[in-house]
């Protein structure tokens, strides 16, 4: 069945302050003729590959749109995660196939001035995360290992070859 739904290649960062905890936007929309409702889920910053561009030039972008904030696309650690995911994006079903980075010891205000249309309208909360305060949640969290996965990161500079995550 995914074979024949479109491919979405995604970049995404795991954005980790000093403090080890991680950037996480609410997703809110679930159709463009749906206004967005409460926070279905939490998700890192990052986006689709456009044609031609290079995941990691990809990631190093979307921060700058999501987040504001502009990185060489070197300082990005990785690729740490793989994940793949049958899912509807804005009512459409998609085959999402997703590289994660780490972006280590960052001190930065979010700026969402540079989201799109769509991310502005959506006006997604965002947060800092602790992987104990993801473990207590009771909020849905994409990847859903994400609290486990991300122990995994905090030690230390990732070494060994990407981690499939769910």
């Amino acid at each position: 069945m995914a074979d024949a739904l479109p491919v979405r290649p995604a970049a995404r960062v795991l954005v980790l302050d000093p403090e080890g905890r991680v950037l996480l936007f609410g997703a809110r929309l679930v159709d463009l003729a749906t206004p967005p409702g409460p926070v279905l889920y939490w998700y890192t910053p990052g986006g689709e590959v456009e044609p031609g561009e290079a995941l990691r030039q990809a990631a190093a972008r979307e921060l700058v749109e999501e987040i504001g904030l502009a990185v060489d696309p070197a300082a990005l650690e990785g690729p740490v995660w793989l994940r793949r995911a049958v899912a509807p994006l804005l009512g459409v079903p998609m085959d999402h196939r997703e590289t994660y980075y780490v972006l280590r010891d960052v001190v930065h205000e979010v700026d969402v001035s540079g989201q799109t249309e769509i991310e502005a309208y959506e006006d997604q909360p965002h947060r800092w995360w602790s992987a104990a305060e993801i473990s207590r949640s009771d909020e849905v969290f994409v990847p859903t290992e994400l609290a486990a996965a991300l122990d995994q990161l905090l030690g230390g500079p990732w070494t060994g070859p990407p981690r499939v995550v769910a």
